[in-house]
């Protein structure tokens, strides 16, 4: 896997020589799931030996690692201050995903779910407060998005000085479609920064042409901060 993210990077320094590139991983801390579990949340907690292991692969590439949350029948309140110490960590950033944030009776991956402009606030701020009393560099708060429902009132998102918010088109697709996506979704809807996640099976399937190259990236507007592979 770094094998295969050293590649990525390599390409992404000949495509824009300008820009420094900076290698990520992003690892699901808290997985939505099919079944229950045992408090009926319909969402696991990975281990701390497997988190503390994605972020000593981070670490050998001097990059980064994202810990992402989806918290299903959870809430941001509850799963976010679990990862604290964490994100104490100079190099460990935040990604949340509101497909899965659900309401009782809905179950992952059968229906899309949503979070609201005051859930994105609360993570910042509570991010924000982390990096103050840490005094470390601001923190990135990665949100996953692909549908205009999945960020409800995304004009009262609030930047702060101490967190990076950027809005990571999550969707798979034809290259034609997934520009059309993030046109619509990230274009007409701007934060602060913005990302584009491609997806190395999904993004080929018939009739797609193939996933869009680093040039085709490079030709979006906003230009994404943040590239990411699946």
């Amino acid at each position: 896997m770094l094998s295969k993210l050293q590649d990525v990077v390599s390409q992404w320094q000949a495509a824009d020589p300008t820009t420094p590139v900076i290698p990520a991983l992003d690892y699901i801390a808290v997985v939505a799931e099919g079944s229950p579990g045992p408090d009926g949340k319909y969402r696991a907690r990975m281990p701390a030996d497997q988190i503390e292991q994605a972020i000593t692969l981070a670490d050998q590439m001097h990059g980064l690692v994202f810990l992402d949350v989806q918290v299903a029948w959870s809430n941001l309140q509850t799963e976010i201050p679990l990862l604290a110490p964490y994100l104490k960590l100079p190099e460990v950033e935040l990604a949340i995903d509101p497909e899965f944030a659900l309401q009782p009776g809905q179950k992952p991956g059968i229906v899309n779910g949503t979070f609201d402009a005051t859930d994105i606030n609360y993570v910042a701020n509570y991010l924000a407060t982390i990096v103050r009393q840490n005094n470390i560099a601001p923190k990135i708060l990665l949100v996953h998005r692909w549908t205009e429902h999945m960020v409800t009132n995304s004009q009262d998102i609030k930047p702060l000085p101490e967190v990076q918010i950027l809005m990571n088109m999550d969707g798979w697709s034809t290259p034609t479609k997934k520009i059309s996506v993030y046109d619509q979704i990230i274009y007409d809807y701007p934060v602060q920064f913005s990302g584009i996640k491609l997806f190395y099976k999904n993004d080929a399937l018939p009739p797609s042409t193939g996933l869009l190259t680093p040039a085709q990236i490079l030709s979006l507007k906003p230009i994404p901060s943040f590239v990411e592979y699946q």
